[in-house]
């Protein structure tokens, strides 16, 4: 049995999903000095699992401990390799695991196979590589260092609702949104469509009035706007850092 590495994308849904892709076909060899042709799961997903239905996800391929069966994957091919999207389990195993592909602290996944088919082939650069052509698949794992640079994470969901997030979009980064936000409600006001025809002049006089109100208030005091403004900039200047 062979693994191989690859990195995910983290998503929120009931108990967290995790999304990417456990193996790609690029014409790069990885660190085995493999690349995987293109049907390669094809047989072992109809097969072995119905369709690419109900496969293991686990802890760093720890097939004999039960507490690292951390959830189930579907997975199916596509033009760019192995795409899946796994479901985290109600345990804290698994959910320590969701919460740090969470917070970008995980970025990787692997799979354990056996190969049933491979032929050596020369690449566009001229180097060889070891072909894998039809793999047996076991299970798709959580892991920390990959053989596949380019598989990786596509989205993560956890289980509690709030602002999705991922490497760089993290709470921190959420945090100053939410205050981004609320500044600009703040400092431009908030325009409300007329819920109907027969009101859209009466709101329109009420818009003006507010709009007017506003600019009173905004002239009355410059410096609170000033502040407002400067911390606004302040916000967007240490989220693009």
């Amino acid at each position: 049995m062979k693994i191989k590495e690859m990195q995910v994308k983290y998503r929120d849904d009931g108990n967290g999903q995790i999304e990417g892709y456990a193996s790609t076909f690029i014409r790069q060899a990885d660190s085995y000095g493999d690349v995987v042709k293109q049907g390669a799961f094809t047989k072992t997903l109809a097969e072995r699992w119905n369709g690419g239905k109900g496969i293991p996800f686990l802890w760093a391929h720890k097939m004999d401990d039960l507490k690292a069966f951390i959830g189930t994957a579907e997975a199916e091919e596509d033009e760019k390799g192995l795409h899946f999207v796994a479901t985290f389990d109600d345990t804290e195993e698994a959910q320590k695991v969701r919460q740090l592909y969470k917070d970008g602290r995980l970025r990787k996944f692997s799979f354990a196979y056996e190969v049933k088919d491979e032929g050596t082939v020369v690449l566009e650069d001229g180097t060889k590589a070891n072909e894998l052509r039809e793999l047996e698949l076991f299970e798709i794992s959580a892991v920390t260092v990959p053989a596949n640079e380019d598989a990786g994470v596509v989205d993560v969901k956890s289980a509690e609702p709030e602002v999705k997030s991922g490497a760089r979009n993290s709470k921190k980064d959420a945090d100053r949104i939410s205050q981004a936000i609320a500044l600009l409600k703040e400092v431009l006001g908030e325009i409300e469509e007329p819920e109907d025809e027969e009101d859209e002049a009466e709101e329109t006089d009420d818009a003006k009035e507010a709009q007017k109100a506003n600019e009173d208030a905004t002239s009355k005091e410059p410096d609170e706007l000033n502040a407002r403004k400067d911390a606004l900039l302040s916000i967007i200047k240490n989220m693009e850092d």
